[in-house]
């Protein structure tokens, strides 16, 4: 699991049931293209995304149709699963014991 895996399915993951397209998924992780549908593409071959195109009229929506990624069953129970282990791994260490020092004596 990357980074840049875990960002796009944390996208996935605030709303499961919401589709999502390509360049709005650029513009939430902040990705470029070429850094986007790879990932994308390695999930739908996992089994994890599907993978649809929108059914709509060019025309008159004035733009192509779009496709249309949205989390697999199988993919959201694995994507919390791998963001819940990779969080345990990047979480900051516990914060050591206070060990209590001796004051120092006073020389005489």
């Amino acid at each position: 699991m990357t980074l840049t895996v875990a960002r796009v399915l944390r996208e996935f993951l605030s709303d499961p049931s919401q589709p999502r397209y390509g360049y709005e998924l650029m513009g939430l992780t902040k990705f470029p293209s070429g850094k986007l549908y790879p990932v994308l593409a390695r999930l739908v071959d996992a089994g994890w995304l599907i993978r649809d195109r929108e059914d709509v009229d060019a025309s008159a929506a004035g733009r192509p149709a779009r496709y249309l990624y949205r989390l697999t069953e199988q993919g959201a129970v694995a994507a919390q699963r791998e963001l819940t282990g990779l969080s345990e791994q990047l979480a900051p260490p516990a914060p050591p014991h206070l060990v209590r020092l001796q004051p120092d004596r006073a020389r005489t």
